[in-house]
């Protein structure tokens, strides 16, 4: 196994970003690596599943390889050190598996954004399959980001208040002894809170509701990418959940329209 170690002054550290496509770039792989950049990391990383996406949905989606995707990730980590990981989209258990077989070539922090359905599209990804990538995943994960529908897949339970969300995420971190930032955005309350369950603690990371928030392409992608990004550049946890929030609130008052749907952050 490789020894992680921190970047060198004055150069940028790398985010291993393992993510579906979405050809349409509001979110998926290109919006990651789009993210991670600003954020002032270098991307790396290998593609898990293709999409037919535009900017209205979701149509379509094909695994990859497991096989061919673990022995190009364990290719990278042997050449490549990074210095945070960012998983989103993996469409198999079997992919998973062989990503974790990758990650055991780092000691780099993971953040995963366990997608288990389209925001658009009638698509099922992976949401039947958590508990198992839970299994797959869990040794290395630094942190979850999910929502409040992925979280009551992962717990087993339905989420439909802000203290239901909390006691599920506390749950759920004490159970894997990991980091849950559950995204606010769709549970009712006045304001946009994302609860944090690390460590130290529980804390309420609050903000405006935005005009369209909900609406927006790439939200949740975007979050965990910025996050890997600022752990990257050695930010600490809490830290790094905060900058990547208000990124995030940032880039939705500057949403941009790629397309006929949509917008996108990126």
């Amino acid at each position: 196994m490789s020894i992680f170690r921190e970047p060198p002054p004055n150069t940028r550290p790398h985010v291993l970003v393992c993510s579906g496509l979405d050809p349409s770039g509001g979110a998926g792989f290109i919006a990651d690596l789009r993210v991670v950049d600003a954020v002032g990391a270098r991307p790396v990383g290998v593609v898990t599943a293709l999409t037919v996406q535009t900017t209205q949905g979701v149509r379509a989606m094909q695994a990859l390889d497991p096989d061919f995707i673990g022995t190009q990730l364990a290719a990278l980590l042997g050449d490549v050190e990074v210095h945070a990981v960012k998983l989103g989209l993996l469409g198999s258990t079997e992919m998973a598996r062989h990503i974790s077989y990758g990650l055991d070539l780092t000691a780099a922090p993971v953040v995963w954004d366990p997608i288990a359905t389209p925001s658009r599209g009638n698509v099922d990804f992976d949401g039947a399959a958590f508990d198992e990538m839970l299994q797959q995943l869990a040794r290395h994960l630094t942190l979850i980001t999910p929502n409040a529908f992925e979280l009551g897949l992962l717990e087993h339970r339905h989420i439909d208040t802000l203290d239901s969300a909390i006691d599920a995420a506390e749950n759920l971190a004490a159970r894997l002894d990991v980091a849950v930032l559950v995204k606010g955005g769709h549970v009712p309350h006045e304001t946009a809170v994302d609860v944090l369950v690390h460590a130290d603690g529980t804390e309420r990371l609050e903000g405006p509701r935005l005009p369209r928030g909900e609406d927006v392409h790439g939200t949740g992608c975007a979050l965990s990418a910025a996050i890997a990004a600022h752990l990257a550049r050695g930010v600490e946890l809490v830290e790094a959940c905060r900058r990547a929030k208000a990124f995030v609130a940032e880039r939705i008052g500057s949403a941009i329209s790629p397309g006929r749907g949509l917008p996108a952050i990126v």
